[in-house]
């Protein structure tokens, strides 16, 4: 005990020192701050993200990744099926899920429910600043589709081997065909030989681009500004494939050239096609041998590669 002098102050009584309240003391003291700490990381962390999703998902972008990126993977890839799943944030990047699939000759129906059921899953990512460094497939693009489209305009496969061809198989096999045009056809041309000829012009080819992979577009190429399309019958899709196709074009803008590139796509290339709109070749996925080789008898026929084959267990 410890007196004071000074009659306005009260006695204290100092307690004796102990070593393990002090250590206790500290401990509490160091785990409150740990703890202290520890929320506002988590506070932060959160703020980071919800904000980062917030800014990246400002606007339309998150419907231009949709849009312009997902379409450009499909041009750019004309081999594949490409289904666009959800698009999901991180805080430093913005991400669209993607389901690819060989595009392979239809026997009979079949019916692919979302990218999950895609033969690979893959995803489109985009930086803060929405710039794309690696999409999927990069170089590994290579289908038997892939390689006919390639052909088109060297004179590989000519008619007289390709008739060959078409004589081995049954006549009532489906084929994935692409039909070669000697001078490219206008969409309502494109139209009325479809009519012809029972086909269905799943991919209008809208470029000869000799060993190198044309620009394509498919009734999908559609923005979702644009209304649906009204076709009912594959055959009657080339006039609102080439609208859909254009309107697509129609919504570049300059600041999409680098994320083009990376896909392999150019936006002057995009805008001439678009322009012209002429079929140089269509792609069909559910083509009939025997019609096929009615078809490359056709003189407006350059020649027709069978890039697949199935049998439709459904029909004789």
């Amino acid at each position: 005990m410890t007196e004071s002098t000074d009659p306005n102050v009260p006695d204290l009584e100092i307690p004796d020192f102990d070593p393990k309240r002090t250590r206790r003391a500290v401990r509490m003291g160091v785990v409150r701050t740990a703890l202290t700490v520890l929320v506002l990381l988590l506070v932060i962390a959160l703020l980071a993200t919800v904000g980062s999703g917030w800014i990246q998902r400002r606007g339309d972008r998150d419907r231009r990744m949709y849009e312009v990126l997902g379409t450009a993977l499909q041009i750019a890839n004309p081999g594949y099926r490409i289904q666009l799943g959800e698009i999901s944030t991180a805080p430093l990047s913005m991400s669209l899920k993607v389901g690819i699939s060989p595009v392979r000759a239809v026997g009979g129906f079949t019916f692919t429910a979302g990218p999950e059921f895609a033969d690979r899953k893959d995803e489109i990512t985009q930086d803060f600043f929405g710039r794309v460094q690696h999409p999927p497939l990069g170089h590994d693009t290579e289908t038997s589709l892939t390689y006919d489209l390639y052909d088109i305009g060297t004179g590989n496969g000519p008619k007289k081997e390709m008739r060959e061809v078409l004589a081995r198989l049954p006549q009532t096999m489906a084929a994935l065909a692409v039909v070669e045009f000697a001078t490219p056809m206008t969409s309502t041309e494109l139209l009325a030989f479809a009519r012809q000829y029972g086909e269905c012009p799943d991919i209008v080819v809208y470029e000869k681009r000799p060993r190198a992979t044309p620009i394509t577009g498919s009734i999908m190429t559609r923005p979702a500004s644009m209304d649906p399309p009204k076709a009912t019958d594959c055959r009657d899709t080339p006039p609102e494939t080439l609208e859909g196709f254009r309107g697509w074009v129609g919504m570049l803008r300059e600041h999409d050239e680098h994320n083009l590139r990376q896909f392999g796509l150019d936006l002057a290339r995009l805008r001439k096609a678009a322009a012209e709109g002429k079929a140089y070749a269509f792609v069909d996925p559910i083509s009939r041998i025997r019609d096929l080789r009615k078809m490359i008898e056709d003189p407006r026929v350059t020649t027709i590669r069978v890039s697949d084959i199935a049998f439709d267990l459904d029909k004789p």
